[in-house]
C-alpha cells in the first residue's frame, strides 16, 4: 500500500484529502502544529504528528516534514496551506522519490502574486476590478480620487509575505470613504505592499476549480458562495455546486496556462449583480477550503491529482451533481454570531446584504435538499468532535 503525508491537518481541506485518498487505497498520515488535528482524528488517518508552524518557522517545519517522510516511508507529500507550500517547494530535493504534485517554487510564487495574476488576467480577456496600486505608504496621497468609487477593498500583494526569515499571513480590508481608506492604509504592515485598492464588486461569488495535467483538463467544477466568514467576504461556510460556464472555464484555463501552472487551482470570481460580468478576485493554487463539496458532488480532485502525478492516466471528469450544498457548521455559527454582534457598518456590508433577521431565519434552516455537512460524517464522526472541542476552546479555524 502506498503512503501519503498531508500537512496542515488542522485545516478542513486536509481532512477532505485524507478521507479521499484513504478511500482510494492510500495509507494516509497527517501532521499539524497541534498535537491533535482535524485530519488526524479521521478513521482514514493511520497516524498523526505535531510539527513546527510552517508560517512562523518554515525551516524547522521543512526539517520535521523530511523526518516524517523518512520515518513513515512516504510515497506522496501533499502540502495544504500556502505557507506549507512556500516552505517545502524550495527544498523538494530533500524528498527524493516522493511525489509532490506541484510545479516548481518559482511558479507557485508567481501565481500567488496578485499583481502578476491580475495583469495576466487582462491579457487573456478576463475582467478585473478597477484598481490602483500603492507601492509604499507615501503613495496614498497620489491616489486618483476621480477613479475611487467607494466602497473599496484593500488587498495585499501576497496573502503570505516574508520578512526576516518569518512569514506573515495577510488579509483584505474594506473602506467606505476616504478617511476609512486612509486608516486602512496606515494600519497595513510594510510586508503587505504593494497594496491594491480595488472597486468592491457587489454580487455573488463563484469559483471555477480545475485540475490541469499534461496539457489536459482532468477535472472541472464550479460552485457559488451562499454565506461567508466573515460576512463581508472571506471563506465560504455554505455553498452549492453549479454548472460550469464553458467560456469562463476556457479563460480560467488560459490564465493558468499563461502562468505556467499544472495541478489543482481555484479561480475565484465575483459576478457584478448589475451587469452579470464576472471579475477575477484571485487564484488559490492549492487545495481549497470547500474541497469536500467537489468530492461530494462527484469530482474527487485529490485522488485524480495523485493518480496523474504518479504516472497514471485517469479519465477526465467534467460532469457532476448540481445543487449539492455543503455547510461548514461551526463556520456558519461564526457567520451568524458576527452578524448579531456587529452592525452592518462595522462589518462593511453591502446594501443588498440580507438583514439580521433574514440571517437568523436562513441559519435555522438546518437542512435543505442536497445538503451535506462538510466535517461531520456518520461513518467518520471523530473529526467533528475534534473540531467542536477546538471551537469551544477558541481554537477553531
Amino acid at each position: 500500500m502506498s503512503s501519503v503525508l498531508v500537512t496542515d491537518g488542522h485545516e478542513r481541506a486536509a481532512l477532505a484529502v485524507v478521507r479521499s485518498l484513504g478511500r482510494a487505497g492510500w495509507r494516509a498520515y497527517a501532521c499539524a502544529p497541534r498535537r491533535r488535528s482535524l485530519a488526524g482524528a479521521s478513521r482514514w488517518c493511520a497516524c498523526q504528528a505535531r510539527v513546527p508552524d510552517a508560517l512562523g518557522t518554515p525551516d524547522e517545519f521543512a526539517t520535521a516534514v523530511a523526518r516524517l517522510v523518512r520515518e513513515w516511508h512516504i510515497d506522496a507529500l501533499i502540502p495544504i496551506s500556502e505557507a506549507s507550500l512556500l516552505a517545502l517547494l524550495p527544498v523538494r530535493s530533500r524528498f527524493p522519490g516522493v511525489c509532490l504534485p506541484f510545479p516548481p517554487h518559482e511558479r507557485f510564487r508567481r501565481i500567488s502574486d496578485k499583481v502578476t495574476v491580475l495583469d495576466a488576467a487582462r491579457a487573456v480577456g478576463i475582467e478585473v476590478p478597477d484598481q490602483q496600486r500603492l507601492g509604499t505608504p507615501q503613495d496614498f496621497e497620489a491616489l486618483s480620487r476621480e477613479r475611487l468609487h467607494f466602497p473599496v477593498v484593500v488587498k495585499p500583494g501576497r496573502s503570505v509575505s516574508e520578512a526576516n526569515g518569518h512569514r506573515l499571513k495577510l488579509g483584505a480590508a474594506y473602506a467606505c470613504d476616504w478617511d476609512s481608506l486612509r486608516a486602512v492604509v496606515q494600519r497595513a504592515p510594510s510586508e503587505a505592499y504593494p497594496l491594491l485598492v480595488q472597486r468592491r464588486v457587489a454580487g455573488p461569488g463563484i469559483g471555477i476549480f480545475l485540475l490541469l495535467w499534461g496539457g489536459e483538463v482532468l477535472a472541472q467544477f464550479a460552485h457559488r458562495r451562499i454565506r461567508e466568514k466573515p460576512p463581508e467576504g472571506g471563506v465560504s461556510v455554505y455553498r452549492e455546486s453549479i454548472g460550469v460556464d464553458a467560456e469562463l472555464v476556457a479563460r480560467s484555463r488560459a490564465l493558468l496556462e499563461r502562468l505556467g501552472w499544472e495541478g489543482v487551482a481555484m479561480v475565484e470570481y465575483k459576478v457584478d449583480a448589475a451587469t452579470g460580468t464576472p471579475y477575477l478576485m484571485e487564484i488559490n493554487a492549492r487545495f481549497w477550503g470547500s474541497l469536500q463539496l467537489a468530492i461530494d458532488a462527484g469530482v474527487d480532485f485529490p485522488a485524480l491529482l495523485v493518480a496523474a502525478a504518479s504516472g497514471q492516466r485517469p479519465d477526465p471528469v467534467s460532469t457532476y451533481r448540481l445543487g449539492v450544498r455543503s455547510r461548514w457548521w461551526w463556520g456558519d455559527v461564526d457567520h451568524l454570531l458576527t452578524r448579531l454582534r456587529r452592525s452592518d457598518e462595522e462589518s462593511a456590508l453591502l446594501p443588498d446584504t440580507p438583514s439580521r433577521w433574514r440571517a437568523i431565519v436562513d441559519f435555522l434552516k438546518v437542512w435543505h435538499p442536497g445538503d451535506r455537512n462538510e466535517v461531520f460524517r456518520a461513518s467518520d464522526p471523530l473529526p467533528f468532535a475534534r473540531e467542536s472541542i477546538d471551537w469551544v476552546l477558541g481554537r477553531g479555524t
